[in-house]
């Protein structure tokens, strides 16, 4: 590469491609920084592999208009998500990972549960998130007796996982 010539070049270039990438950016709905930086990169590359252009403004015009072509094409190509990315603000992935190890922790000790408990826990827990009338439905039970045999259920998961959790003795040793 031919590093004498870039002190010279890019400065003599760089008014040149700032109103070229502005003229094309404008048309195409591109942001003019992005298309001066491929323009840069492609003749940097140019420089390595085969030397400095003949006629440095016309390769530079050039080299804009290929550089907003391939943008433009790439956008059409692009296919919008049909729903949203999910939300970040659960933290980064770890505190995700956390998060998921703890359902599926809930979802065991639900499924050890006694009785008509597994089924009415999960159809709470069910991301359907189904009405009372719809649990009772499904369960073939009265609506009125869901809320009481939700608190037993409750209860008897909170001593299930109370006493899976050891509590931490003196100076932080599990008993």
């Amino acid at each position: 590469m031919t590093y004498d010539l870039i002190p010279t070049l890019i400065p003599a270039l760089r008014p040149l491609l700032a109103a070229e990438a502005s003229a094309e950016a404008l048309g195409s709905g591109d942001d003019p920084g992005d298309l001066e930086q491929a323009v840069w990169l492609r003749l940097l590359e140019r420089l390595e592999s085969d030397g400095p252009p003949a006629d440095p403004a016309l390769w530079l015009r050039g080299a804009v208009q290929s550089e907003a072509r391939r943008s433009r094409r790439a956008t059409q190509r692009e296919v919008a998500y049909a729903a949203e990315p999910a939300d970040d603000s659960e933290g980064g992935p770890e505190q995700r990972a956390l998060t998921a190890d703890r359902r599926r922790s809930l979802h065991a000790a639900v499924r050890r549960l006694p009785g008509r408990c597994p089924r009415l826990m999960a159809a709470l827990l069910s991301p359907k998130d189904l009405t009372y009338r719809e649990i009772a439905g499904e369960l073939g039970m009265s609506q009125g007796s869901l809320g009481p045999e939700r608190s037993r259920c409750l209860g008897c998961l909170r001593r299930m996982l109370a006493a899976e959790v050891a509590a931490p003795g003196p100076r932080g040793r599990e008993r």
